[in-house]
């Protein structure tokens, strides 16, 4: 099987690299990071544009991609320009979409690959600790409609949401594989209630409250009870999408690192030529690329069986997650006191890096998964 990029895939990655570079830089990031929706509203219409979301999406649902390599592209390059932005999101939710199928959720597919919607993914709650099953906001029929009543934490970008997918339960106990069904919530319904914030790396999520929200017959999407399939889909490629990011923004970590090692000067001499910190780089590239090896085979697997395939996912989240302290501790120390100043575009990239590791599961998590999954096998 051949790893490498297709010559599209690499077009598509140069094209999103040079766009954040030289439309969307590191000070356009910050300053558009403490207010919302966080992001630039114009370079996510040009991203689309671009391509970055159609990519991400199946030709048979409007896009012209929709491979596990497709996704690690384009992450991969929005993660070496550490660009924000409701990727994330509109990936896991327009995965939820184009897997339900109907009328509403391809209209809506087209409007997020268009970029004209965002659609935020709204499934972790504050006491689930990262595990799928575990929902306990509930879902009543209600005169032909639904009721939906609960919490969900960390939704990324849910503050500039058009529509919340929220995953609820409509039968069945708290933990049960069964039952479990997805919702369509438009912003702005009476009983929603979306407190956006900040966080360490300059991302933007939410915590989103239902309190008995009125939705119609439409807002159901697919079946009912049947959804935790469609979950842990959209959580792979999530994962995918994670670990790619973090390859991007680790290369050019390790890229700063190294210039600054070969320009700043101790007794005369610049101290890259000090052996103990060429021992220390040497592990720092030779860890990223068991990172990048591990997401290799996460990408492989991923069209395989569901126990191989999960497990694949598991031990890249988890290789990239450990990586990620690693490298991120040495960038700092290797330049010393101005490694975390905010000045420095270094300190956003291993803040990034920090905060992924705690998205869709961190390294204790997937190591306990990764074991417990090669016991079910």
């Amino acid at each position: 099987m051949d790893f490498n990029p297709t010559a599209d895939q690499q077009m598509l990655a140069d094209t999103l690299r040079r766009f954040a570079t030289e439309r969307y830089p590191l000070e356009a990031r910050t300053k558009l990071a403490g207010t919302p929706p966080g992001y630039s509203l114009e370079a996510w219409k040009q991203y689309a544009e671009l391509g970055a979301l159609g990519a991400l999406f199946d030709p048979e649902v409007g896009g012209y991609g929709g491979g596990p390599d497709d996704i690690a592209t384009v992450f991969e390059a929005l993660g070496s320009g550490a660009v924000v932005g409701p990727f994330l999101a509109c990936l896991m939710s327009g995965t939820c979409l184009a897997s339900a199928g109907g009328a509403v959720a391809e209209t809506l597919l087209n409007a997020v690959i268009a970029g004209d919607a965002v659609v935020a993914y709204a499934h972790q709650e504050p006491a689930s600790r990262y595990e799928l099953s575990h929902v306990e906001t509930a879902a009543v029929a209600d005169a032909g409609g639904w009721r939906l009543s609960g919490a969900k934490a960390v939704v990324s970008h849910g503050d500039a949401a058009d529509q919340i997918l929220v995953s609820a339960r409509t039968s069945g106990a708290t933990g049960d594989a069964l039952g479990i069904s997805l919702f369509l919530v438009p912003a702005g319904s009476p009983g929603l209630s979306i407190r956006g914030y900040v966080g360490v790396d300059g991302a933007r999520s939410a915590e989103v409250v239902l309190d008995q929200v009125v939705l119609g017959p439409e807002g159901l999407l697919g079946d009912a009870g049947g959804a935790l399939e469609l979950i842990e889909s959209a959580t792979g490629a999530g994962i995918i999408a994670l670990c790619a990011e973090g390859l991007g923004a680790l290369d050019v970590v390790k890229d700063m690192t190294a210039e600054y090692l070969r320009t700043r000067k101790q007794f005369g001499q610049p101290i890259g030529s000090f052996q103990a910190l060429q021992h220390r780089m040497a592990t720092v590239l030779i860890e990223i690329e068991q990172a990048r090896s591990a997401l290799t085979n996460a990408v492989a697997a991923f069209g395989g069986p569901r126990v191989p395939r999960e497990r694949a996912l598991s031990a890249a989240k988890y290789t990239v997650g450990r990586v990620a302290a690693l490298v991120a501790e040495e960038a700092v120390q290797l330049h010393g006191g101005i490694g975390m100043t905010w000045e420095l575009p270094l300190s956003h990239y291993v803040k990034r890096l920090v905060m992924l590791d705690h998205l869709l599961g961190d390294v204790d998590h997937h190591l306990e998964r990764y074991i417990a999954l090669g016991r079910a096998a």
